[in-house]
């Protein structure tokens, strides 16, 4: 399979999930082709008005499902599709061992970037139910690299967003005003990227010769921070301090044992990040691995303090009557927005 550096055209497929908009806003930004391989006939509003908005910037929108590799195959050839992103929420991660079958037979895609954008999934291994998910994606990593498709696996961390184990998505969660729940004793440092920065350099890596056949790691300084330093930057935001209770490593391990979805899904990767430390337990030192600032050191990361402005704008946009009886009680927004990026 012949690699090229000229820009292709994209297929993103789950572009109207959290991490998939982005990825697809993002090549929309550089300019690329591309196009969205949309469920047919979906009743989700809301993943309606993402295709809608995605068109409307020029997306070119196909139907199909990921795991109709007779259609795939077709859908590639048909539009000579060059770089397939997967975005695919976690149930279902499988329907991509048809998608990868469908690339090696079309012979057009010189890049296959399957549904990560978390940790490295063979570096982790959390507890269950949540190592189920990994060992999912560990199928899809072994069934490409078997078929010898080019590929980048984005290992891009956390979320910048409030880090919950119970089942909210990181795109509706913000800080909390009443108190902090701290994991066990809140020293273990995790990675946070705005998922803005996830679509920018996931799109950077798609036709980098540097990026084929590796692990690219997002591993930002500036965005390096424990619980502990979450809580503080939050205080200092909101211009108050909170209670804190503890969430201790048998608090975690209890809630994933109860195999309630996703709630123990979720409590099992908390605990993999802030107990057991999963971002931060290895070196990025293989010679199929890289840190993307190393790639793009010129290219700055959203900080993780700006991020956090935005939770306070949104709460006073949402609040544009605030009480002047106990001003300690309500969120304040500094006059001037910290508009902060990193290297």
């Amino acid at each position: 399979m012949t690699l090229s550096t000229s820009i292709g055209r994209v297929l993103i497929v789950g572009a109207t999930g959290f991490i998939g908009r982005f990825v697809a806003e993002a090549s929309l930004d550089a300019g690329r082709p591309t196009y969205v391989l949309l469920r047919p006939s979906s009743e989700n509003h809301s993943k309606n008005k993402v295709d809608k908005a995605l068109q409307d910037r020029g997306a070119i929108l196909l139907n199909g499902l990921a795991n109709d590799k007779e259609l795939m195959v077709k859908l590639l050839k048909e539009h000579n599709i060059e770089i397939v992103i997967s975005a695919v929420g976690g149930g279902r991660i499988l329907d991509q061992l048809s998608l990868v079958e469908a690339i090696s037979s079309a012979g057009t895609v010189k890049r296959f970037l399957p549904s990560e954008f978390g940790h490295d999934v063979d570096r982790a291994e959390p507890v269950e139910p949540g190592n189920q998910m990994y060992k999912e994606k560990r199928q899809v990593r072994r069934l490409v690299e078997k078929l010898d498709i080019p590929f980048t696996y984005i290992c891009c961390n956390s979320i910048a967003s409030w880090p919950y184990y119970d089942n909210t998505h990181p795109s509706e969660v913000i800080p909390p005003l009443d108190q902090f729940q701290i994991y066990g004793d809140g020293s273990v440092k995790a990675y946070f990227v705005a998922g803005t920065d996830i679509g920018k350099f996931t799109m950077k890596t798609v036709d980098d010769g540097r990026t084929v056949n590796k692990s690219v790691h997002f591993r930002p300084d500036c965005n390096f921070y424990n619980m502990n330093e979450l809580a503080a930057l939050w205080e200092k935001k909101i211009r108050r301090t909170l209670p804190r209770t503890i969430v201790t490593e048998d608090d975690l391990l209890s809630i994933a044992a109860e195999n309630r979805i996703p709630q123990s899904i979720v409590a099992s990767f908390t605990h993999d990040i802030f107990i057991k430390g999963c971002q931060v337990n290895f070196p990025i030192d293989g010679p199929n691995e890289i840190e993307v600032s190393s790639l793009y050191p010129n290219e700055p990361f959203r900080s993780l303090d700006d991020c956090f402005n935005d939770f306070l704008m949104k709460m006073e946009g949402e609040n544009p009557k605030q009480s002047n009886e106990n001003p300690a009680s309500k969120p304040v927004v500094e006059a001037i927005a910290i508009t902060a990026t990193c290297a």
